[in-house]
Formats: C-alpha cells, sequence, structure tokens
C-alpha cells in the first residue's frame, strides 16, 4: 500500500464542507485570532520571526492562516504560528484566514503537519507532538504515521527521545545532540550513565556510530568496569555524584579504607564547568 504524503493527508483532517457564513478565504482582525493550543512547537526563532515580519511589511502574508472558530465567536489558530507572529510584528491589523471546521485532534495534527513539511520541528518538539496525540486522543503509532505521513518506526523512534533524561532532552532540542547520537545512548541502564555518556558524546565531536560504540562498551563495562567490591550504597553515591556533574565518575578503593574518585572531562570547556559546578558546591 503506498504511503499517504503530508500534503494528501492534509484535506482528510478536516472538512471538505466550509462553514456557510464564512467565504473560502477571508482577512480577520488580527487580535481576534488566539494561539493554537496543541502548537507542538515550543522554540521561535525570533531572528527568522523579524525576517518573515519584514517580508510581510513589503509583501504582505502570502500563504493565508488557518483557523477555527472558537466557542466566543473569535478564532483560533490551526497552522500558521510563525506568519502570525511576524504579523503582528510588521503591525498588520487583519491577516487572511481560511477557516474549516476541524476537532481538537485535527488541529494538532495539522500543526504537526505543518511544522514537518518545513522541518521547523526540532526532534523532542516532534515526539511531544506524537505523545500528545498518542495520549489525548489514544491514537495508536500506526494511525499517527497515517496522519503525519510518517512511517510507524519513524514515529517510534522519535517518542523513545522522552525516555531521556531532561538535560539529554534538553541538548538533542538545542541541537547540540543529534536524535540518532541520542537514541544510541538508551541502551544504558541508569540516568548518570545516559548524562555522563552525552556529556562526552558531545565533548568529542562523536558521530552516531562512535555514540552507539560508547553506550555498547559502557553497557558491558568494557576498560571502565567499577570494582567488584563497591557495594549498593557506594554505587548509590556514585550515581548521584555522576548526575549532579553530567560526567562519568569512577569509585577507586585502596587500602585501609583509602581511595580516590576519578571525575573524567573531555575537553578544556568541560573542564572548566566542572570546576564552576565544584566551586559552586
Amino acid at each position: 500500500m503506498q504511503k499517504k504524503g503530508l500534503g494528501r493527508g492534509l484535506g482528510a483532517l478536516i472538512s471538505a464542507a466550509e462553514s456557510p457564513q464564512e467565504p473560502a478565504e477571508s482577512a480577520v482582525d488580527i487580535d481576534r485570532i488566539v494561539p493554537n493550543p496543541f502548537q507542538p512547537r515550543r522554540v521561535f526563532d525570533a531572528e527568522k520571526i523579524a525576517e518573515l515580519a519584514a517580508s510581510i511589511r513589503e509583501h504582505g502574508v502570502i500563504q493565508p492562516l488557518l483557523v477555527r472558530r472558537n466557542g466566543s465567536g473569535d478564532y483560533e489558530l490551526v497552522a500558521g504560528e510563525r506568519r502570525l507572529r511576524a504579523a503582528k510584528q510588521a503591525g498588520l491589523q487583519q491577516v487572511p484566514v481560511i477557516v474549516r471546521e476541524a476537532e481538537d485532534e485535527a488541529a494538532l495534527a495539522l500543526a504537526l503537519i505543518e511544522n514537518l513539511q518545513r522541518e521547523d520541528l526540532n526532534a523532542i518538539e516532534e515526539a511531544e507532538g506524537y505523545k500528545r496525540l498518542q495520549e489525548d486522543f489514544a491514537l495508536s503509532q500506526e494511525e499517527i504515521a497515517d496522519k503525519v505521513g510518517k512511517s510507524r518506526p519513524a514515529v517510534a523512534n522519535a517518542l523513545r527521545l522522552l525516555n531521556l533524561p531532561k538535560q539529554v532532552r534538553d541538548d538533542v532540542a538545542a541541537g547540540r545532540l543529534a536524535a540518532g547520537q541520542a537514541r544510541a545512548l538508551l541502551a544504558l541502564a541508569s540516568e548518570a550513565a545516559i548524562l555522563a555518556a552525552a556529556r562526552e558524546v558531545i565533548a568529542k565531536g562523536l558521530t552516531t556510530r562512535a555514540a552507539e560504540k560508547l553506550a555498547a562498551r559502557l553497557k558491558t563495562g568494557g576498560r571502565k568496569r567499577q570494582p567488584a567490591a563497591l557495594d549498593a550504597d557506594v554505587r548509590m553515591i556514585i550515581e548521584r555524584i555522576q548526575r549532579a556533574l553530567g560526567t562519568r565518575v569512577r569509585f577507586v578503593p585502596a587500602r585501609g579504607g583509602r581511595g580516590k574518585i576519578e571525575i573524567e572531562y573531555y575537553s578544556a570547556a568541560e573542564l572548566d564547568r566542572l570546576i564552576e559546578r565544584l566551586a559552586a558546591n
């Protein structure tokens, strides 16, 4: 069966019939449009919004915003958040819109589709959008994939990123860590190990393949295996230190109750960060 593309999936999500009170395209006061509560995008590039605002001042809004009626008689944005923000910044009083009937599920799917078509969502925003479709509307991964024109494995892989520690999710959202690199680290058993490995991948600029090898080595212990004599309390302490510092920590016991703690770093910048973190404590 041929997979439905993003563009072809758009019409299936909204009513083909237009509201009898509204023309297919019209201009409405910008203040009557409220944001889409299902907007999956959380990060908007201020510089790009400013560039779009400059273009709108010169040429106007070329592509109408997609809106739906809300209960108060105004309009709720379905798709076109960047254009709406830029139009406000450009000082427009009215913007062109197309009014459609769309249920909540369709509003979220449409916002996802628009951003995916423009490749504007980061990997975490995309995953959070899929999760919302899954949880709020009880859609299966297969149904989500069909609505947004993706394969089911692509949706599943995106959702896996949400199992990462928040700090690593932030790295992915900011572009410091690629989605493939981050997924490789999910093979590690603990949050502390994932955090430490993520710092190493970023500091060393490892490829996705190298990140997979790093995760495999750490998972099996490799040359960094902790001494077997460590009891549960000491392991718990090491885990806490690793979470606090965001890097790999080794405990090396010696005779007479002595020992040492080794804190790894992978660049001069990483060392500066660790010094600041330790000095703050």
